[in-house]
């Protein structure tokens, strides 16, 4: 899967590159996400018997081909034509969840129709009369779980963007957001990432916990709280009704300096028991990867950038070879591991290396 990083960057605009591939900061959060993987040795058992290991796993209480789900990612017609709508196509015929985010290039409803199982991702907005209006659409469109982004008060101080004044083109939108919503993003500045002024503009700085109460009262579908490091908000997020949550840090998009999220994994699993489902993003590149993180614990991870690279390179096509090549990569990763589904690599032990 990772060739299709450097192919990606030979065939996209370098501001775009730029915006997919960034961090924060100095990115030092960004390449500690891969170190940390790196650093997670495996320890195989022997004799067990395995020789056609199944991959199937069950998030939220539903059978998936893989314990994966593909992460919201914004503004998918940057990389494509045919943007959200081909990636959850893939994602659909790969038999994983598509997570839909809030500041999708296409509307909840047209990606909710491409096939396979949606979720809706939340950003909070300032307004929230908007923000029921999106869940309303979101459970109106048959998504099957909300996932509530926590970690974005405000857009990470991605240098990258700043130096290339980054704006979107004219032909790309938030195409949740009703007309003029996003009109910041467009407006590019030399010094100013206008995707940061937007998001500025309309997101809610100043989340609480009793806003976390206030959606899980409001809608009926499995929450997913995503974004948290620590372990105690984690346990936070269990009191207030969630049905799982994502350790993450974003990609290494917002606070550079926190720490790898593979790393906060094991303290997180510790904490919350089995109260919530715990599942893994930020860094995921390889089904060895996925393998890494069942083993710290997790119950499945989200799967990004990647997948964005994929797009860029072959549209749908690229999609599909991207996942088909995720399965193969765990199936050999679970034969070689002893294991016979991804629920037994949750039992494998780990051990630090150099």
């Amino acid at each position: 899967m990772a060739d299709f990083a450097e192919l990606a960057r030979a065939v996209l605009p370098a501001p775009v590159w730029d915006y997919v591939a960034g961090g924060s900061g100095a990115e030092t959060t960004l390449a500690a996400n891969r170190r940390a993987l790196d650093r997670v040795g495996v320890l195989p058992r022997m004799l067990r018997g395995v020789h056609t290991p199944s991959t199937a796993a069950r998030l939220l209480g539903a059978s998936h081909a893989l314990p994966v789900a593909v992460a919201p990612m914004a503004y998918q017609r940057l990389l494509h034509p045919d943007g959200e709508l081909a990636l959850a196509a893939a994602a659909g015929a790969a038999g994983v969840p598509y997570v839909a985010s809030t500041l999708s290039s296409e509307p909840i409803e047209r990606i909710a129709g491409a096939g396979g199982e949606v979720w809706f991702q939340l950003y909070w907005l300032r307004d929230r009369g908007l923000v029921a209006d999106l869940l309303d659409r979101a459970h109106a469109a048959g998504c099957t779980a909300l996932t509530v982004t926590v970690d974005v008060p405000v857009l990470g101080r991605r240098l990258r963007d700043l130096r290339n004044g980054f704006a979107l083109p004219p032909d790309v939108h938030a195409a949740n957001l009703p007309a003029g919503r996003d009109d910041l993003a467009h407006h590019g500045t030399p010094g100013v990432s206008a995707v940061a002024a937007h998001t500025h503009e309309v997101f809610a700085p100043a989340l609480t916990w009793a806003d976390l109460e206030w959606l899980r009262a409001r809608t009926p579908l499995p929450l997913v709280v995503k974004g948290v490091l620590d372990p105690r908000d984690a346990v936070l997020a269990a009191d207030a009704g969630a049905d799982a949550v994502v350790v993450s840090n974003h990609g290494g998009r917002q606070l550079d300096g926190a720490p790898p999220a593979a790393a906060a994994l094991p303290e997180v699993v510790d904490a919350v028991g089995d109260r919530c489902e715990v599942l893994l993003d930020s860094g995921i590149r390889s089904g060895t990867d996925v393998l890494r993180a069942l083993a710290l614990g997790a119950h499945g991870v989200l799967v990004g950038r990647p997948l964005l690279f994929a797009l860029a390179v072959g549209g749908r096509a690229g999609a599909d070879t991207a996942l088909a090549l995720l399965a193969a990569e765990l199936t050999d990763a679970l034969t070689l591991a002893g294991c016979a589904d991804p629920a037994a690599a949750r039992d494998l032990r780990t051990v630090p290396v150099d």
